[in-house]
């Protein structure tokens, strides 16, 4: 038992915070400007779901988790850490699951009303997870240097793609199906919080409050009375 409390968490993390933010940085580098048209699809979803088109704003992310799943974590981030690969395995059932609740129509909310408070919270994540989360995490990681191409965007990186998409399944999905859309992001932003945390980067702690936020929406929308 001695020998496991002397761990800390920054021992479970094979990677130091120069590695992983030259990772983000070779993400950017790399697909740019593929970073306007995953932004354009985020901003399109947005504007279908408040607009009542459900299926078509569920689908239109799927691509992008099954893009993030082989492009960052199963050719790049699986080379840092060997858990790397069945993270994108998890960000490929996700694309799966998006695509199929699209098609089958399952857990749709087909009326959400923007004064709805879940909606706000959902469209208030979404947000910042499109356009804020591009322009913060530069400035707040270390030894980044508020260095352009580490900004993270949605489509692209792991992050922001789990946090407009927690805000997106807020708008769009209720009951059991809000919950199974949310689990994989949710889970994500725990792990990549974590690693933050260890990493000595105070990002770790802005995805908890999003989290949190976001697990209040969630709660609230389940409990609250449909009308």
């Amino acid at each position: 038992m001695n020998a496991w409390t002397s761990y800390q968490l920054q021992d479970f993390v094979p990677f130091t915070a120069e590695v992983y933010f030259r990772l983000l940085e070779r993400m950017g580098e790399t697909f740019w400007p593929l970073h306007l048209l995953t932004l354009a699809l985020g901003a399109a979803t947005l504007v279908l779901a408040l607009r009542h088109r459900m299926r078509l704003a569920c689908l239109l992310p799927a691509p992008l988790w099954a893009f993030v799943a082989v492009a960052f974590f199963i050719q790049r981030y699986a080379e840092l850490n060997w858990a790397g690969g069945y993270v994108g395995y998890a960000f490929i059932a996700q694309a799966v699951l998006l695509v199929l609740m699209a098609l089958k129509g399952w857990g749709m909310d087909n009326a959400p009303r923007a004064t709805n408070p879940p909606v706000v919270i959902g469209i208030a994540i979404t947000l910042f997870g499109l356009i804020l989360m591009p322009l913060l995490m530069p400035l707040i990681a270390p030894l980044s240097g508020g260095y352009w191409f580490q900004a993270e965007v949605f489509g692209i990186h792991a992050d922001p793609t789990a946090v407009t998409t927690l805000g997106l399944v807020l708008i769009m999905l209720r009951g059991f199906g809000l919950w199974i859309a949310a689990i994989i992001p949710a889970l994500w932003l725990v792990v990549s919080g974590l690693t933050l945390q260890a990493l000595g980067s105070t990002g770790g702690a802005v995805l908890f409050v999003v989290l949190a936020i976001a697990l209040v929406g969630l709660v609230w929308k389940s409990f609250k009375p449909k009308r």
